[in-house]
């Protein structure tokens, strides 16, 4: 049986080189926009429309959406929501739809978008989202959201997380540097994951913002079987 190729692209600016249409994309940005997102759905959001700029977010604003917006971990001053996890609680977000707009998870959804499908990957939904990808019979590529289109550890890791998982199937195969590096940095971080963590720079980034409440929630593995796929330019569950 022909096995599908993995690959894994540490950055937006590297995906021109690895895009394929035929192939799903999974978008990982685990501090903190698809942890979110994927909280939100499973807090009963009914939509989100992932935007790249603060103007298309500021437009529908004043079209009456619900609007999460930050850069650089700050919420904008018109935005109804931040970028924590714990912001997507269900007495605010269910039967919603909500504009996104962030640092660097929302843009890394849109350039994938042409693609045969994006889905949305974390710790969160790992097991979900390895069957998701196993059942849909195409090549992967798993796309970190970095940081600025620089590397991210705490993206890298979770892409060797589920690279390890995929090729361990038997489903998948790959050559791809960046898939071995990835699963290598999973295999260092594994036996104390949140210690490891400890050390990346978004780490950092979100302890001098006061929202480091939000790492070992966006670290933990298996809480939710939702998986948002990108349909006709907005995010819904399946």
């Amino acid at each position: 049986m022909k096995k599908h190729i993995l690959e894994v692209c540490f950055s937006p600016i590297m995906f021109p080189l690895y895009e394929k249409p035929d192939a799903v994309v999974v978008v990982v940005d685990i501090l903190r926009a698809t942890s979110s997102i994927i909280t939100a759905f499973q807090n009963g959001v009914e939509r989100l429309i992932p935007v790249r700029t603060i103007d298309e977010a500021k437009n529908y604003k004043d079209k009456g959406f619900l609007i999460a917006a930050e850069r650089d971990g700050k919420v904008l001053d018109f935005a109804d929501f931040g970028n924590s996890p714990d912001n997507f609680t269900p007495e605010k977000v269910k039967g919603h739809t909500i504009v996104y707009s962030t640092t660097n998870g929302t843009q890394a959804i849109q350039q994938a978008g042409h693609c045969a499908q994006v889905v949305i990957g974390g710790f969160l939904n790992i097991s979900a989202l390895e069957k998701h990808l196993i059942n849909m019979d195409r090549d992967v590529i798993i796309l970190c959201a970095a940081w600025k289109d620089r590397f991210s550890l705490e993206d890298s890791v979770f892409a060797g997380f589920l690279a390890d998982r995929l090729l361990e199937s038997g489903k998948f195969e790959t050559i791809c540097d960046s898939a071995k590096a990835a699963r290598d940095l999973w295999i260092m971080a594994r036996p104390d994951l949140l210690n490891y963590i400890d050390k990346v720079a978004q780490r950092t980034r979100l302890r001098e913002l006061g929202l480091d409440n939000a790492i070992e929630y966006c670290h933990s593995i298996d809480i939710t079987d939702v998986i948002p796929v990108l349909e006709n330019g907005s995010l819904r569950k399946i």
